[in-house]
């Protein structure tokens, strides 16, 4: 008989604690994703990512994003001998959840096969990715945006194209030309300029030749050099000197003779978020880059390399509204309080339909800001749509994501706020696309700016909404509130930006949940975010539960 009081009595029962969320199907599990993807030409990708999604599922793949970000990545600045060599090294889950990535070619797709819904397909897959594990998407994103600004250097992108392209992940330090794959990242920011490029000092003088594929010295600093341990980074600097224009240099870890490019790790970003990507400040030390792009033109040069980063960070943001809403789900209908399932409970059924009509139409912008980036080399609607939406995108939906995951981790209660559970991470993740690549209120200005160099696009855009919610009255009233502000003075306009860009996604968004959703959502997510106005509280519907569980029933059959 035991005594009372020893360490072996037993003190309780554990019950009513929710299982882990695992050998789930991402893809078949998701009808809004799979209905965007046949809609928009995708569908011969269906397979693959119904394989994909499953794969994402399993306990294993769940523990390799787990430990990437429980063991995180280390400098090692200096080698046993005193030799300076800079290097990072990662927890081997790390190279794992970048192996399936480019198992998938999450880097290149869209580039490297190139056919009808394409990129539809590539952003579905990596939407599922981000539902996992965010750190390892940083490189993956940077590597594809790098894509287009090195096609356009002939003898360079020779070398580089079949290395960018391959489906193989490729972990060791190594020069480039030496490797089977390569990942590419990006250095813009400094101390002093923040989102304000052009306030860069750091600065480039030629050492074999002149102008564009000509070597240059690089002398400066990076504040936010992201992923450093990539083979090589796209880099604005000056020509020549502090006042000289901004160029684009095309700058390797290593110099072509195999000795270290003196790019000089300071120390790595203890940073919120995931922990399972460095992020660094460096300084170079006549390191050596090529000239990509026209002289002068690095702005330029850059920003396009920045358009494709930020339709990763639309898709990065509805992925956590995803994830944060199916965990959400998962865990209410397995957690009991007073007396009956929490998914049974009138209040939180409003709750969990409101984040999922969230998800919803962040997942139905994502799909046609993709549908837009395929086709707006030949189609005028398509290049506004990806000018004009994929900055008012990213600005609304990557702040829904913050409150959103805030809303689904305070589903879980006390469980979601420790790190041994999903939500945590999420919710530390969140706020990031909000911040990298053009922070709120450049995400808005920008929208203006695109606005104000095509005037046409504002009218191109306007009119396809109305066509797409065929006369809706909610979004008819919407738009003509846009058309009026449009009109505004300069100074009003900008002035009230925010609330144009917001006005703007949500009009876009009740047009699309019109034209391809359900008809109950649609006029669920109208009445909340145009009728009424309620605010951006979670679970202030209009309806009755049995709405309310129709809804969460259709986004996560579970």
């Amino acid at each position: 008989m035991t005594a009372a009081g020893t360490d072996d009595a037993q003190t309780h029962s554990v019950f009513n604690q929710v299982p882990d969320l695992a050998r789930h199907d991402l893809f078949g599990t998701d009808p809004g994703l799979r209905a965007a993807l046949g809609r928009l030409g995708g569908g011969w990708h269906a397979e693959a990512l119904s394989t994909y999604g499953t794969r994402l599922g399993d306990p294993e793949v769940q523990g390799w994003a787990a430990d990437a970000n429980r063991f995180t990545p280390e400098l090692h600045t200096h080698s046993r001998t005193g030799e300076r060599i800079d290097l990072v090294t990662f927890h081997p889950a790390w190279h794992q959840l970048l192996a399936l990535l480019r198992s998938q070619q999450l880097q290149a797709l869209p580039f490297a096969a190139p056919r009808p819904g394409v990129w539809a397909a590539r952003t579905a897959g990596y939407f599922l990715q981000a539902q996992v594990e965010s750190g390892s998407l940083c490189p993956t994103t940077m590597t594809l945006a790098s894509i287009p600004v090195l096609a356009r250097e002939p003898a360079l992108f020779a070398d580089l194209e079949s290395r960018l392209f391959t489906k193989e992940h490729d972990a060791r330090d190594l020069p480039w030309r030496d490797k089977a794959a390569v990942m590419i990242g990006m250095g813009m920011t400094e101390k002093q300029g923040g989102s304000d490029v052009r306030a860069n000092t750091t600065v480039a003088v030629p050492v074999r030749g002149e102008g564009r594929g000509a070597e240059y010295a690089l002398t400066g600093h990076k504040w936010f050099f992201s992923a450093p341990m990539c083979d090589a980074h796209l880099v604005v600097a000056r020509m020549g000197a502090i006042d000289g224009p901004l160029s684009c240099f095309f700058v390797p870890r290593w110099r072509d003779d195999g000795s270290k490019n003196p790019i000089l790790i300071q120390r790595l970003k203890d940073k919120l978020g995931n922990r399972s990507n460095s992020s660094s400040e460096v300084e170079f030390r006549g390191a050596i880059g090529i000239l990509i792009g026209e002289e002068g033109r690095g702005i330029p040069t850059i920003i396009e390399m920045a358009t494709n980063t930020r339709l990763d960070c639309v898709i990065g943001s509805a992925a956590l509204l995803r994830a944060g809403l199916v965990q959400a789900i998962h865990h209410a209908r397995h957690r009991m309080a007073f007396g009956k399932r929490l998914a049974d409970q009138p209040l939180m059924r409003n709750v969990l339909a409101d984040l999922a009509l969230e998800s919803a139409a962040a997942t139905q912008m994502m799909m046609a800001l993709a549908h837009a980036f395929e086709h707006a080399d030949a189609d005028p609607l398509a290049a506004a749509w990806k000018r004009v939406m994929t900055p008012a995108a990213k600005f609304w939906i990557c702040k829904r994501a913050l409150e959103a995951t805030g809303e689904a981790m305070e589903v879980w209660g006390g469980n979601g706020y420790v790190e041994e559970g999903p939500m945590a991470r999420l919710y530390r993740e969140a706020p990031v696309n909000s911040i990298w690549e053009g922070s709120g209120n450049i995400m808005c200005l920008d929208v203006l700016r695109a606005l104000q160099r095509t005037p046409e696009d504002g009218a191109l855009i306007l009119q396809d909404l109305a066509r797409l919610s065929n006369g809706h009255a909610a979004v008819r009233a919407e738009l003509a509130s846009l058309q009026a502000m449009l009109r505004a003075p300069a100074d009003t306009l900008e002035a009230s930006a925010r609330r144009f860009a917001q006005g703007l996604v949500l009009t876009a968004q009740a047009a699309l949940m019109i034209a391809h959703g359900d008809a109950g959502s649609a006029e669920l997510f109208i009445g909340s975010r145009l009728g009424r106005q309620h605010g951006r509280v979670f679970g202030t519907l209009d309806g009755d539960t049995g709405t309310f569980e129709r809804v969460i029933a259709a986004a996560w059959p579970g």
